[in-house]
């Protein structure tokens, strides 16, 4: 039986593997760093939707809704003040009474009912409902009122 020549290892890699490897190791760590922090944003930020079934995303935007209900509000106090009656939102704008000339925000509609003695500011959501991700609540959309007592009301 023929023996095989014994070799030694010296223990040390070529430089230009070793330098492979290094670069190998780094990009994969920058992907998975990578990978984990959009997991992490879409997550938290997107996909997640808290007890009252919003996401903190929507939440800002529903924030933004209410402010501008308080506008109209403020704008409808101030008008009443100043003519003795109250009006609706396009009224309101053309007088230059409410600055604010949007008439909805993210797929929230305005309206105002004017009477004699009050009203209602009323947003109604009316976008197509986007589409729920997999295992995820689906996400609420109240309407919001406001009147000349100056609350906003939430109606489911």
């Amino acid at each position: 039986m023929e023996t095989l020549p014994r070799v030694e290892y010296s223990g040390q890699v070529s430089p230009s593997y070793d330098c492979l490897m290094r670069a190998i190791i780094g990009l994969l760590s920058v992907v998975l760093t990578m990978a984990i922090a959009l997991g992490s944003y879409y997550y938290f930020f997107k996909a997640s939707v808290s007890e009252t079934g919003t996401n903190p995303v929507q939440t800002i935007s529903l924030t933004g809704v209410q402010g501008d209900l308080l506008q109209i509000a403020q704008a409808e106090r101030m008008y009443w003040a100043q003519n003795g009656t109250y009006v609706d939102l396009d009224k309101l704008t053309s007088t230059g009474a409410l600055t604010m000339t949007r008439t909805g925000r993210d797929g929230y509609t305005y309206s105002v009912d004017a009477t004699d003695n009050g009203f209602t500011a009323t947003a109604t959501y009316t976008a197509p409902i986007p589409p729920t991700t997999t295992g995820a609540l689906p996400q609420h959309y109240p309407t919001f009122t406001i009147d000349q007592t100056m609350v906003i009301h939430q109606t489911d």
